[in-house]
C-alpha cells in the first residue's frame, strides 16, 4: 500500500455507475421526493451521470429493461422540472440465475448505458458454484461483467483467490465508496483496501439507496482511494473508466487499474 498525502483535494467531476435512484422499484427510494433529494444530494458531491441501476432478482425484483427506461424518462423529467443537472442512463443490478446469458442475449437485462458493460451481483451468503464458469461465459459472449462490491460477500475470504482470478481474466469489479471509508464496517473496509492495493478494482461507485443510511456519496470514497492509490488511479475509478463505460469503449482503451496483470481466457472446452 501507498500511503499518499491526500489534504483536501477533490475530484472535480464524478460518474456513478451503480445507484438505486429510481422510485418505487426494488429496495430504493420509496418515492419520487426522496429520488430527487438523492439527485441533489449527488451534484453537491461532484457527480454529473448517475446509472440507475434498480434490483433485477427472480423471486424478488421482477424490474424489465422497458420499465426501468420507463422510469427513467419519468425522474429525468422531473429532474428538468426541478433544475436538477443530472445526467441518467441506464442499467441494472442484476443478480446472478442459470439464465443470465438468454437474459442477456435477449436483452431482458439492461446493460450500463446500452453498452457491453453489465452489472453483476453475486450472492451475499453463499459463494455460488462453477461461479469462474459463470463470468468467462459472459466474456465469451462478448460482455464484460462487472462484479459488484465484492468487499461485502460474506463469503469473500474463502474464495478470494476466485475473486483475483476472475479480475486478472477480465471481469471487473466495482466496490462500493462507503466501505473504503469504514461505513459497511472493518471487514468490507479491509477487504476494499486489499483488493485496491493489490490491483484489482476498476469502479468506485455509491451504491445509493436512499439520502440517510446509503447516500450518493462518493467523493469521500475518492479520497480514500486516492490516498491509497494516488489520484490519477481515483479519477479512473470515479471518471476515466465510467466514462469509458457509457461510452462503450473496449476495456483495451481504458487504464488498467495499476498493477494489473491481464491474463488469456482458459480453455472452456
Amino acid at each position: 500500500m501507498r500511503h499518499l498525502g491526500i489534504g483536501a483535494a477533490r475530484v472535480c467531476r464524478m460518474i456513478d455507475l451503480h445507484c438505486h435512484m429510481l422510485p418505487g422499484l426494488d429496495d430504493g427510494p420509496r418515492n419520487l421526493e426522496i429520488s430527487l433529494e438523492m439527485a441533489r444530494m449527488a451534484v453537491a458531491d461532484g457527480i454529473t451521470a448517475v446509472a440507475c441501476t434498480p434490483h433485477i432478482r427472480p423471486g424478488l425484483y421482477h424490474n424489465t429493461g422497458a420499465g426501468i427506461l420507463a422510469a427513467i424518462d419519468c425522474l429525468r423529467g422531473s429532474l428538468r422540472q426541478s433544475g436538477i443537472a443530472l445526467d441518467l442512463v441506464c442499467g441494472a443490478d442484476a443478480h446472478m440465475d442459470v439464465h443470465f446469458t438468454k437474459k442477456l442475449a435477449k436483452r431482458e437485462i439492461p446493460t450500463l448505458a446500452m453498452s457491453r458493460y453489465v452489472l453483476v451481483e453475486p450472492p451475499y451468503h453463499v459463494a455460488p458454484i462453477r461461479m469462474e464458469q459463470f463470468f468467462f461465459q459472459i466474456l465469451l459472449t462478448g460482455y464484460i461483467p462487472i462484479l459488484t462490491h465484492p468487499e461485502r460477500l460474506r463469503w469473500i475470504a474463502e474464495r478470494y483467490q476466485t475473486i483475483e482470478r476472475l479480475s486478472r481474466y477480465g471481469v471487473w469489479m466495482q466496490i462500493t465508496a462507503s466501505s473504503l471509508t469504514g461505513n459497511f464496517g472493518r471487514e468490507p473496509r479491509y477487504w476494499a483496501e486489499r483488493m485496491l492495493d493489490e490491483g484489482h478494482i476498476h469502479i468506485l461507485a455509491t451504491d445509493a439507496h436512499d439520502t440517510h443510511r446509503r447516500p450518493p456519496d462518493l467523493s469521500k470514497g475518492w479520497k480514500a482511494a486516492a490516498r491509497r492509490v494516488g489520484e490519477g488511479e481515483a479519477t479512473h475509478m470515479v471518471l476515466t473508466r465510467p466514462r469509458g463505460v457509457i461510452e462503450n469503449e473496449p476495456p483495451s482503451n481504458l487504464p488498467l487499474p495499476f498493477g494489473q496483470q491481464s491474463l488469456a481466457l482458459p480453455d472452456m472446452a
